[in-house]
């Protein structure tokens, strides 16, 4: 990476395709940051550059290799490809993570606690957050070899779609009461119609919905 591009970068700040790290932190923080972006559309890490885009530079750029190499290997499933990169600017070098949109979604965190526990993280905007049920199952249907789902209507598909030409938007919870289901048959039946391409799957703050594709 040119020293020009790596300042545009942090020029534009923190956003759904780069994180700024002042220092390095477990490697458990640093896989779930590289699991977000690997689940999303790719991005970058840079560490030794504050929140403010304020240059530090880091101390040990091996041990903070290793480190980095540590998160992917062992606490992402499956684990996550990247590049690294050392890049010297002002007396001062920082560490640069490319991480690449991943083909093998989802990716999730091993959690060293919890060996029988994981989390799918994706990137939203200028935070990783942890993935709904339907947003982690619908990653591993957008790889780019995977094959759309091709699907019959039932009556309850075609409820669904007159009750969205008429209110534009649902969430799985509000699908539930209007079709007295559960709420993971609901969620099932969303994730189907998003995946044939009857429906389009949203997130909106902290809201996700559903409306007709």
């Amino acid at each position: 990476m040119y020293t020009i591009e790596l300042f545009r970068l942090i020029e534009e700040g923190e956003n759904e395709r780069t994180e700024f790290k002042r220092k390095f932190s477990t490697p458990q923080k640093i896989a779930k940051e590289m699991i977000a972006f690997a689940n999303t559309n790719g991005g970058y890490i840079f560490f030794g550059v504050d929140d403010d885009g304020k240059i530090y530079g880091v101390e040990s750029e091996k041990s903070e290799l290793d480190l980095i190499d540590t998160a992917a290997r062992f606490y992402c499933e499956p684990e996550v490809e990247f590049k690294t990169e050392i890049v010297p600017i002002k007396s001062k070098d920082v560490v640069v993570i490319e991480i690449p949109e991943s083909r093998k979604k989802p990716h999730r965190l091993i959690d060293e606690n919890d060996k029988e526990t994981s989390r799918v993280y994706v990137r939203f905007k200028d935070k990783s957050i942890i993935a709904s049920k339907e947003t982690a199952n619908l990653l591993k249907f957008s790889n780019v070899d995977s094959t759309p789902l091709i699907i019959s209507l039932g009556e309850l598909d075609k409820m669904l779609i007159k009750y969205l030409e008429v209110n534009s938007t649902i969430t799985v919870k509000e699908f539930k009461k209007l079709s007295n289901i559960s709420e993971r048959r609901a969620s099932r039946t969303l994730v189907n119609l998003v995946r044939a391409g009857v429906l389009r799957h949203h997130r909106l703050d902290n809201k996700e919905f559903y409306t007709i594709a």
